[in-house]
């Protein structure tokens, strides 16, 4: 087992709640449509002058809050969004100016799409079992309705904005990461994609304002996962020395009703030890593993001593799971 110790985590959402029946409103549908369509009650939606990097900050302070530490108590940042503020720099330096840290605090970023929070907690890990740092934060923040193409409904309406932060430390044995798995198929790199903003479409290569929203073939991206899924966990659980029975709570990546459905379905847990925030957050992309992750921890739902599963696909197609004794 990995060492390490979650000391705290944190959240941060816009002010603006949007309900599905106001989406009705504003684009012509009738009356319960986006709920029918998307599973959704309530996304948050930030405003055109909050920065993702602003909100990724508030989720850090949060965090530090929680758990009585200041920003000079961390010694390493690590940004863990799914679609980064700009190109260049990463974004967690943006976050680490707007949450205070000191200057000097090394800060960089992890990219695995939807999964990015799961690749920095295990990469967080192996850098503090190696001594080279104390005490680490991963903060995950995503605007999703900025690249939102509200032209393809399957997609537009499941996403929400959010962020949230997790603080770990070197554990002592008997907490860590017991096994950590992830698996890409290239086959399905094009089943969600935003193609603009790179070196291969860009205003010199030649692009289109809808290379750079977002684009999901939902159906291809499902036929891949229930392919890939049941074996992946298999193996996952196997290289873990556990079984389900012995995992206290599941916690998913908030993707759609339809992938939720299909992991309680594959898994074979009783609900209860599945986290759902799916109806009243949306599918906040980087940000749903983790957000997930802080209100389990915050209700008590995941203590110290319970052991917890993450899971969840993202762009590529790739599929992750992780499982921590906390």
């Amino acid at each position: 087992m990995i060492p390490v110790r979650l000391i705290a985590t944190g959240k941060a959402v816009p002010s603006r709640s949007v309900t599905s029946a106001e989406i009705d409103l504003e684009f012509g549908h009738p009356p319960g449509y986006t709920l029918q369509k998307s599973g959704v009650q309530s996304r948050f939606v930030a405003a055109p002058d909050q920065s993702q990097s602003q909100l990724g900050a508030a989720a850090l302070q949060d965090a530090l809050q929680h758990a009585n530490l200041q920003p000079s108590d961390i010694d390493l940042l690590i940004g863990a969004c799914a679609v980064p503020e700009q190109a260049l720099p990463n974004t967690a330096c943006f976050i680490a100016l707007h949450a205070g840290l000191p200057p000097g605090t090394p800060a960089f970023d992890v990219n695995a799409s939807c999964l990015s929070f799961m690749a920095a907690f295990r990469v967080a890990a192996s850098m503090l079992a190696d001594g080279g740092y104390r005490r680490i934060a991963i903060v995950s923040s995503d605007l999703a309705s900025r690249g939102v193409d509200w032209r393809e409904p399957e997609s537009s309406m499941i996403f929400g904005d959010g962020a949230a932060a997790v603080i770990v430390e070197r554990g002592d044995g008997s907490s860590g990461i017991r096994a950590y798995k992830m698996a890409t198929y290239p086959e399905g790199r094009h089943h969600c994609e935003i193609r603009g903003g790179g070196t291969e479409r860009n205003p010199r290569q030649g692009s289109v304002p809808d290379d750079y929203l977002f684009h999901m073939d939902g159906k291809g991206v499902f036929r891949l996962a229930v392919k890939v899924m049941p074996e992946f966990l298999d193996q996952l659980m196997a290289e873990s020395g556990v079984g389900l029975d012995q995992v206290d709570v599941v916690v998913p990546h908030q993707a759609s009703p339809l992938g939720l459905a299909h992991a309680a379905r594959i898994l074979d847990v009783p609900d209860a030890k599945i986290v759902k925030i799916f109806e009243t957050h949306g599918n906040q992309v980087a940000a749903s593993l983790p957000t997930a992750l802080h209100e389990a921890v915050r209700s008590g739902r995941a203590m110290p001593g319970q052991r917890l599963l993450m899971m969840g696909t993202a762009a590529g197609l790739t599929v992750g799971g992780m499982i921590v004794d906390l």
